[in-house]
């Protein structure tokens, strides 16, 4: 996967369905589309209304499922989970959905996003007897859950949730019931689709399309989804905050057939693409972008342009996603194995290269090192996002300043670091009104923290620390 180059990874994806005979194989299927979002674990938990069943492992979707582990999942509720280790580190122990039994039955959670004061709440729970079984932040969520007292499993879900800072987009299964939920701020997309009678949960509405589900709406910020065998009725946990959902996902993480808060998200990475060459427009022979997420914004950039788009970069899908090697050298080699110009498009070309951001500027040297060995005689960066400034504590793996090449260079200089020929990025209101959230749309805020420093929640001090990896 090439977002191991980039060194920018999100979390993880979430997918659930209640209501279908065939409930792991769906989820199977809905994982595989959700993949992207990450590739070190996958698991499914299934409820067959009397007990769970769980199988996950380390690996891709295909590495952990086969068709007879699937065949022994028979449930019509089942909760599915891919992840890229980032809060808490890898580990079998922390693939999810995390599993617990208990005398008054099973608990299964799976979690996309970042909890920002885990930290807090692991030495509270501690204290008061708790024992850990991962070093994931998701595990918080199940000791609040079972130390909310003898209510029911819904007032527990929403005594739990009000302690949580951060973000998240939960699914909890027990024997009966799926819940869901989503933060206050809304940080992490979060859908609700039909298929059939069936009720299907995922991160990214591209999922429903691959199981054939219908989108029905967006799970809101605060809300609790309580779904069982009388249907799916709509609680609060929590009153909603100012939404701030992941400019990101728009940026970079989410699939280009998905729709992110109604927003396409082809259509939004265009958009920037356009603005883009609105605000830093370079005379240029061909436009090309780095696969597969910047494709959409240098077509965009080069139809407002007016300069030929052209495939300049290719993408070699079968290469193993682990190739990692100890000297630079060979590094160096394992990047040109990922991605390949094209010297015909580009040779004796004065090459406009679209990338979608740059985090630690290491991979944008090579690809211009890269297009030059090709021929191109000159190489202009185009970013569609703002530099990345500052720290992720919601589920992006960039949690110290020291890691993004922007936050103590300046762009002249990382220009001469890379060895390009000129270097500029996306404005914040620029990134705005390429996205499309105007201010007409209800409650359409989004976060910027990354890129303006501007947090939606408070930031706990243990999560600050230099070395802090939630």
């Amino acid at each position: 996967m090439f977002a191991e180059i980039k060194g920018l990874n999100e979390e993880c994806g979430v997918f659930a369905v209640f209501g279908h005979k065939d409930a792991a194989q769906i989820t199977y299927y809905g994982l595989h589309s959700l993949q992207h979002r990450g590739q070190e674990g996958a698991g499914i938990v299934v409820s067959d209304g009397e007990k769970l069943s769980a199988h996950k492992g380390l690996g891709l979707v295909n590495d952990v499922f086969n068709p007879d582990i699937l065949a022994g999942l028979h449930g019509k509720a089942a909760i599915g989970h891919v992840r890229y280790a980032t809060a808490g580190g890898g580990g079998y122990a922390n693939v999810q959905p995390l599993f617990f039994n208990s005398q008054k039955g099973g608990l299964a959670i799976a979690h996309n996003g970042n909890l920002v004061n885990a930290n807090h709440l692991k030495h509270q729970l501690e204290a008061q007897g708790s024992i850990f079984q991962s070093t994931s932040d998701t595990e918080v969520l199940a000791h609040l859950i079972k130390r909310s007292g003898n209510f029911s499993l819904e007032d527990q879900m929403k005594n739990a949730l009000s302690s949580l800072k951060g973000a998240y987009a939960f699914a909890v299964l027990n024997e009966r019931q799926l819940m869901v939920a989503l933060d206050p701020n809304g940080l992490r997309p979060l859908s609700i689709g039909r298929l059939g009678d069936a009720y299907v949960v995922a991160s990214e509405t591209c999922a429903f399309d691959i199981v054939g589900a219908t989108f029905e709406r967006e799970v809101l910020p605060g809300e609790l989804l309580i779904i069982d065998d009388t249907g799916m009725r709509s609680e609060r946990f929590v009153s909603p905050g100012n939404r701030a959902i992941c400019s990101m996902e728009y940026v970079y993480f989410a699939r280009p057939d998905s729709n992110v808060d109604h927003i396409n998200v082809h259509t939004a990475r265009k958009s920037l693409g356009k603005q883009l060459a609105i605000e830093s427009p370079i005379e240029a022979d061909v436009v090309t972008g780095v696969p597969d997420s910047s494709i959409s914004a240098a077509i965009g950039y080069a139809e407002q342009a007016g300069i030929p788009y052209e495939l300049g970069m290719i993408k070699n899908r079968y290469v193993g996603r682990t190739f990692i090697q100890p000297s630079q050298e060979l590094r160096e080699q394992g990047v040109k194995m990922k991605l390949s110009p094209v010297r015909g498009v580009v040779e004796g070309k004065r090459v406009v290269m679209i990338d979608d951001s740059i985090v630690r500027g290491t991979t944008s040297r090579r690809i211009v090192n890269m297009l030059r060995e090709a021929g191109a005689v000159e190489v202009h960066v185009r970013i569609s996002s703002p530099p990345i400034k500052n720290p992720c504590f919601y589920g992006i793996d960039t949690s110290t300043t020291e890691e993004l090449i922007a936050s103590s260079h300046s762009i002249e200089e990382m220009r001469e670091m890379m060895g390009a020929d000129s270097l500029a990025f996306l404005s914040t209101d620029g990134l705005k009104v390429g996205i499309g959230r105007s201010e007409a749309m209800h409650n359409c805020g989004q976060c910027l923290a990354c890129f303006t420093g501007e947090y939606p929640t408070e930031i706990y001090a243990d999560t600050l620390h230099p070395h802090a990896k939630l």
